[in-house]
């Protein structure tokens, strides 16, 4: 078994943004990346950094102009290696009429997991979410919080070799934050993977072992948190303060 779990290979992305003449925009430029079986890593950057394209293209929601994506030791276009995926969306869009079992369910059929294990194992995820005794309540009556811990069972509920979670900690309270850090780290400890799209550098210091930063759709930096920051004492964010300068909004 490789011991990597996600390969990006010189990955560039161009959208059209203009027909005649024809105009293109590169939201991935160049793009090279590894990520290793077993770790937390951080993916960080500006607004418009490429950060979502890239992200898009591991899920093969986009493919890349060029260069090639290999996820879970086969090509990205291998739509099967996905049912060993987990996905934290930042914007959850879930049917508010589901109740949380309902969509938990949902997600285990589209992610081909056999419901038998999936209804044994539903009461302790909810659990350990913090939802044990609102597990049968209609969506809509949940708050921003809560839809984020749902969201973060959903991405668990097929027990993932690889968890991306795309800036999982918007609405969540203390508690919430607390609780998203002791699942990546049992995630961690399992030696399953984590891929952590975060604006956070507080959560990135906490809980990455390496991190790659954006800019401009490029990958300008990679490596521990320490010789990102320039120093295990340093601040993160002091470093990427330097590195997003004059980067586009």
């Amino acid at each position: 078994m490789s011991d990597l779990v996600l390969e990006f290979d010189k990955v560039r992305k161009d959208y059209r943004i203009r027909r005649f003449p024809p105009r293109w925009f590169p939201a991935v430029r160049e793009t090279t990346l590894a990520v290793r079986r077993g770790e937390v890593f951080g993916l960080i950057g500006p607004n418009r950094a490429g950060k979502t394209t890239l992200i898009k293209m591991l899920l093969s929601l986009c493919q890349p102009t060029a260069g090639t994506i290999r996820r879970l030791g086969s090509p990205a276009r291998d739509r099967q290696t996905l049912a060993r995926v987990g996905y934290m969306h930042e914007n959850q869009a879930f049917p508010r009429y589901l109740s949380a079992y309902d969509l938990l369910r949902y997600y285990a059929v589209l992610s081909l997991t056999p419901l038998e294990p999936v209804r044994a194992r539903l009461p302790r995820l909810l659990e350990r979410v913090g939802l044990a005794d609102r597990g049968f309540e209609p969506i809509a009556r949940f708050s921003k919080g809560m839809v984020q811990r749902l969201a973060l069972a959903q991405a668990l509920v097929n027990e993932p070799e690889l968890l991306v979670l795309d800036e999982p900690l918007e609405g969540l309270d203390l508690l919430g934050r607390r609780l998203l850090h002791d699942v990546v780290r049992e995630v961690r400890q399992s030696g399953r993977t984590v891929l952590l799209v975060s604006h956070s550098t507080s959560d990135v210091e906490e809980l990455c072992d390496r991190v790659g930063v954006m800019v401009g759709g490029r990958l300008v930096q990679l490596g521990t948190v320490a010789e990102v920051a320039g120093g295990p004492q340093r601040p993160l964010a002091a470093a990427l303060q330097k590195l997003y300068e004059g980067s586009p909004a």
